[in-house]
C-alpha cells in the first residue's frame, strides 16, 4: 500500500510540475507578444511620423519651386524693361550725335 501512495504522490508532483511549466511557457509567450506588439506600435508611429515629414518637406519644396519661377519671371521682366530703355537710350545718343554731326 505505501508503493501505491508514493507513486500517485510522484504522479501528483509530475503533473503539478508540468502545469507549472505549461504556464510559465504561457507567461513568456504572453510577455513576448506584448513586447513584440509594442515594438511594431512603436515602429508604425515612427513610419507615419516620417512619412508626414517627408509630405512636410514636399509641401515646402514645391512652394519654392513656385516661388523660384515667380522670381525668375519678374526678373526676367526687368531685364527685357532695361533692355528697351537701353535700346530707347541708344536710339536718343545716335539721334543726337547725327545731329551733332550735322550742325557741324
Amino acid at each position: 500500500m505505501n508503493g501505491e501512495q508514493v507513486t500517485l504522490a510522484d504522479s501528483a508532483d509530475t503533473v503539478s510540475a508540468l502545469v507549472g511549466a505549461v504556464g510559465a511557457g504561457g507567461l513568456f509567450t504572453l510577455l513576448i507578444v506584448i513586447v513584440w506588439q509594442t515594438a511594431a506600435t512603436w515602429r508604425a508611429r515612427m513610419l507615419a511620423a516620417r512619412e508626414q515629414q517627408y509630405k512636410d518637406l514636399a509641401t515646402k519644396y514645391a512652394q519654392l519651386l513656385e516661388d523660384t519661377v515667380e522670381l525668375q519671371r519678374r526678373t526676367v521682366e526687368g531685364q527685357r524693361q532695361t533692355l528697351d530703355e537701353l535700346t530707347q537710350t541708344r536710339l536718343s545718343v545716335s539721334s543726337m550725335e547725327k545731329m551733332m554731326r550735322e550742325i557741324e
